[in-house]
């Protein structure tokens, strides 16, 4: 009789409300785990986005502690920052400042086989160089190069893509450098 009572009084008399909050949960949650795939990082991150809007607005609403504003505003941060990972933002950025022609040209004489040649048409990275002027300079003095570049290779898009590669892996860290330092005040 005595555990039916401690059970009651800690567990038991919660559980109609427990209830109530599963099914709200799996109401919130269907749209993101139907879409969940085990195919990549994109999901991951999609389920930890959504976990980490979800928890942003709860506690800015609630407002329960002192920080719970600039907590709320930090997940939300880290969503974005989430987003841009999804998205390759940062990696695809430079693509905006170049304009490429692609064509397919046949390698044999069949025509059976084809390859793909691009031709560049125009060329705007001065200005994504002036956006990114120390990693601009940091690709120049050799010290982002992922590509194994020789030192005499001045490659404008080459270095378009250090800087872009760069600057999608410094926001990855960033999340993540977020997330390990305030995770553990995260709750209301």
């Amino acid at each position: 009789m005595n555990r039916i009572k401690s059970w009651w009084r800690f567990k038991g008399r919660y559980f109609l409300k427990d209830f109530k909050q599963g099914i709200r949960n799996l109401w919130r949650w269907f749209p993101t785990i139907w879409k969940d795939r085990d195919w990549d990082a994109y999901f991951i991150y999609e389920i930890l986005r959504v976990k980490l809007e979800n928890q942003a607005y709860y506690i800015g609403n609630k407002d329960r502690h002192v920080e719970a504003k600039r907590d709320a505003e930090r997940m939300l941060l880290c969503a974005r920052l989430i987003k841009i990972q999804q998205d390759d933002l940062y990696h695809m950025e430079y693509l905006d400042y170049i304009k490429e022609s692609y064509e397919f040209v046949a390698t044999d004489d069949t025509n059976k086989w084809y390859s793909m040649e691009s031709k560049l048409l125009n060329d705007d990275l001065d200005t994504y160089f002036a956006l990114y002027p120390k990693q601009y300079k940091r690709a120049l003095s050799g010290k982002l190069n992922r590509f194994q570049r020789p030192a005499f290779d001045r490659d404008r898009q080459l270095i378009a893509m250090e800087i872009a590669l760069d600057n999608q892996e410094r926001s990855r860290k960033l999340l993540f450098k977020i997330i390990s330092q305030h995770i553990e005040r995260w709750w209301d």
